[in-house]
């Protein structure tokens, strides 16, 4: 029996994107779509996972409609007996590519919104995508599949959260996640112009929470608050190599999205290994498994089975190490260096101008 036993598995089939948002999770050098795995490589994954006990599985990318066989790979996920959720923009899917994906399955879509108004939607998109996204919410609400609205919201967004709930409301998804951008990948440069102040933090707890209370039993409510500004790190994908994998476009195997920006990891491929060996022996998924590499103060906290020392990639990329305390932790050696961006963002009352996007070509339903 497996120590940890896989839960779910992320699948990031593309990097590929229409999008250009200015917080996009994708790492700074995205792999081509010369280096994607093949259909037949992706099914062999789902049916590793689904013999291994997994249940849920994530398709998302880049934007996964970008390839022209994610009908088959959702009836793939089906047949290895996988809950199957599509995270999407939207772009590329039209009513009967998604009955097509329903058809073969599809148990759960997340659509993403940029904000609750057109202009500003596209704006953080980089594209217009916002009328697409809306005429999509109808469709998808019309039929039988679960649906959750994404809301991604930021410093230049956040007043605007009232109209973001409000449009939630109209589009009747099941679920809102109202997440605040978690500063990895393109996010990490344009910081200082997401990082919402503390007033606007405060505020937004209270209209989710107002929320919550006037929505129970019509719509579930899930917040995710900025790191930054919590106590206490957050227990980064449920602990590191404990219940989920992600595999990359190209099939490399990681225990998070933004394992890749830890300099001397190196992780092993779904072409060269099985699933199996790359969950319970892989030297990337033992790394930071369990409590051996922790430092103090992680060592001896009562916490350290709760956060297991927080996000590694976090740790690298605000302490310059991946085997250190997350810095977002009070108790932290490197918290001071959150209390400095923290005091920056609070003191500049105009909202910097975030000028750094991802830069991707995209193709709608792509040749094999």
């Amino acid at each position: 029996m497996m120590t940890y036993p896989l839960l779910a598995v992320i699948a990031e089939v593309t990097h590929r994107c229409p999008l250009h948002c200015v917080y996009c999770s994708n790492p700074l050098e995205m792999k081509s779509r010369q280096e994607e795995l093949s259909t037949g490589d992706w099914l062999s994954v789902f049916e590793q996972a689904g013999k291994m006990g997994a249940l849920q599985l994530d398709i998302t990318g880049g934007e996964p409609l970008a390839r022209a066989d994610l009908t088959d790979l959702v009836a793939g996920a089906r047949k290895a007996k996988l809950y199957v959720n599509l995270i999407t923009s939207g772009v590329g899917l039209n009513e009967a590519r998604l009955d097509a994906l329903l058809e073969a399955g599809l148990d759960h879509i997340q659509l993403s919104f940029q904000d609750a108004l057109e202009a500003p939607a596209n704006e953080f998109a980089g594209t217009r995508a916002h009328a697409v996204k809306l005429a999509l919410a109808a469709q998808i609400s019309s039929r039988r599949v679960a649906f959750t609205m994404n809301a991604v919201v930021h410093r230049a967004n956040l007043d605007r959260l009232d109209e973001i709930i409000a449009l939630a409301e109209e589009l009747a998804p099941h679920r809102l996640e109202v997440a605040h951008v978690q500063y990895y990948g393109w996010a990490v440069p344009n910081r200082e112009a997401l990082l919402p102040t503390r007033e606007q933090l405060d505020r937004s707890v209270e209209i989710v929470e107002t929320a919550r209370r006037r929505l129970k039993g019509k719509m579930r409510i899930e917040f995710v608050t900025p790191d930054y500004y919590g106590k206490f790190p957050k227990a980064c994908m449920g602990g590191w190599g404990r219940k989920l994998m992600l595999v990359t476009p190209a099939g490399e195997a990681m225990p998070c999205h933004a394992a890749g920006v830890i300099p001397e990891m190196h992780f092993d491929s779904v072409i060269q290994h099985p699933l199996l060996w790359l969950w319970e022996e892989s030297p990337a998924f033992q790394k930071f498994r369990g409590e051996h590499w922790m430092p103090e103060p992680c060592r001896g906290c009562d916490r350290r089975t709760l956060d297991f020392g927080g996000c590694r990639c976090q740790a690298l990329l605000l302490a310059g190490d991946a085997a250190a305390t997350d810095p977002t932790c009070s108790l932290a050696p490197a918290r001071p260096v959150v209390d400095a961006i923290l005091a920056r963002v609070n003191s500049v009352p105009e909202i910097p101008a975030a000028t750094t996007r991802p830069d991707w070509v995209y193709r709608v339903n792509p040749a094999n």
